[in-house]
């Protein structure tokens, strides 16, 4: 099948009153921090959080009815999953979900929700591939693959043509990539409606497998990635053909600059994104250069992070701008002494997100005691105001939580 835009306009009419038009929103902070005008696809508002809605939708509804009784499988590391799981539900199709064994625990947890048979199978998607094969050929099932699929890639275009509609005069798009199904939908809209329009794709640099099919190369995939709805090792054959045609050139981001796209997304957008969701953002954030001055477009792909890691990264990035910090602080253990210390911090307009009385230390004597006390704040200067109040109080405290 030659996948055009007039198959793509077809599915978006099929898909009409079945998914949420997801907003495009302009980031006020982006565009001033890279001087450029830079808009937001998202995504993550979706049904099941993901654009995945989108393929799955399309690969279910033209089904034969012979496959519709046999039931549909998917191999996902969450998203395909769920929204796999959601439409099968709705058209009371049997889903076997296959997912890596890492697979986020809220991701399997959901998809176990929507009426699915989850399998836990292999570390990594290609790894559950052989397993997959084997119950597509015992059981009769049909497979609704991730990305190598022309409906799946039909159905995620349709979001190009939204993105094309939203924003005029587009000049650059920047889109994840893990099989490839979302570029290649998006870049053949984005292309026949602009052919001057250019297109990134971004991978993590633990998961270039797009990256080395396009330049030739031959990096290490790594392991284990915060974006895992993007961490494919072996892409798609017709997202690959698709992408060498449309797309100029594959972007790489570290661990890192995702964490501080997600956290940028939340504390200046209230934008909640996972890791494969906030890779666009990353890879604009890196390479200013490119995007400043252009009118530019990127999709948040995907809303499923895990709550507790989204805890821990908005922390992390606490700490890297200095506004939390953990401190020791040398007592005598007498009542009030804990009462004293709170509410001379408080005085001074710090958060005690956590404390600890140790009075279990071999090197504390038996009438001694130690506090220790993560303290958030709005800046290093003003962490380091109440450090000196409760000195000048008469304690000794020592910051103990290094700060990169």
């Amino acid at each position: 099948m030659q996948i055009n835009i007039d198959l793509i306009r077809d599915a978006s009419k099929e898909l009409f009153g079945n998914i949420i038009r997801t907003p495009t929103i302009r980031s006020q902070y982006l565009s001033g921090a890279i001087n450029a005008d830079v808009f937001l696809k998202l995504e993550n508002l979706q049904y099941t959080s993901s654009f995945k809605v989108r393929g799955a939708y399309v690969s279910i509804k033209r089904l034969q009815e012979k496959q519709k009784r046999m039931g549909v499988i998917a191999m996902s590391a969450g998203n395909h999953a769920q929204a796999v799981a959601w439409w099968a539900q709705k058209e009371r199709v049997k889903a076997t979900i296959v997912m890596p064994e890492q697979a986020p625990l809220s991701k399997v947890m959901k998809t176990k929700s929507l009426g699915a048979e989850v399998i836990l199978k292999g570390r990594t998607l290609n790894e559950s591939q052989t397993f997959v094969s084997e119950l597509v050929h015992n059981k009769k099932l049909t497979l609704i693959h991730p990305y190598d699929d022309p409906n799946v890639v039909i159905g995620q275009g349709t979001l190009g043509l939204e993105i094309m509609d939203d924003i005029k005069n587009l000049e650059l798009l920047v889109i994840p990539i893990g099989g490839g199904g979302l570029i290649s939908g998006i870049s053949i809209i984005a292309k026949s409606l602009n052919p001057n329009i250019k297109i990134f794709g971004v991978q993590t640099e633990k998961f270039p497998s797009m990256y080395n099919v396009i330049h030739k190369k031959d990096l290490e995939i790594l392991g284990d990635t915060l974006a895992d709805g993007i961490a494919v090792k072996r892409p798609g054959k017709i997202t690959s053909e698709i992408i060498k045609d449309h797309v100029d050139e594959i972007l790489l981001i570290n661990e890192f600059e995702l964490e501080k796209a997600i956290s940028s997304l939340f504390e200046n957008e209230r934008v909640v994104a996972e890791g494969a969701g906030a890779a666009g953002v990353a890879a604009i954030m890196k390479n200013k250069d490119i995007f400043s001055g252009k009118k530019v477009g990127t999709v948040i792909c995907g809303g499923n992070i895990d709550a507790r890691l989204f805890a821990s990264i908005l922390n992390r990035k606490l700490l890297m701008d200095g506004r939390m910090t953990k401190v020791r602080i040398d007592i005598i253990d007498e009542p009030g002494m804990l009462a004293r210390i709170s509410n001379l911090i408080a005085k001074f307009g710090g958060n005690i997100i956590e404390i600890y009385h140790q009075r279990m230390f071999n090197d504390v004597p038996v009438k001694n005691a130690k506090i220790d006390a993560i303290i958030e704040a709005l800046s290093v200067e003003h962490i380091a105001s109440i450090i000196k109040a409760l000195r000048e109080d008469g304690f000794k405290v020592s910051e103990i939580m290094e700060r990169s």
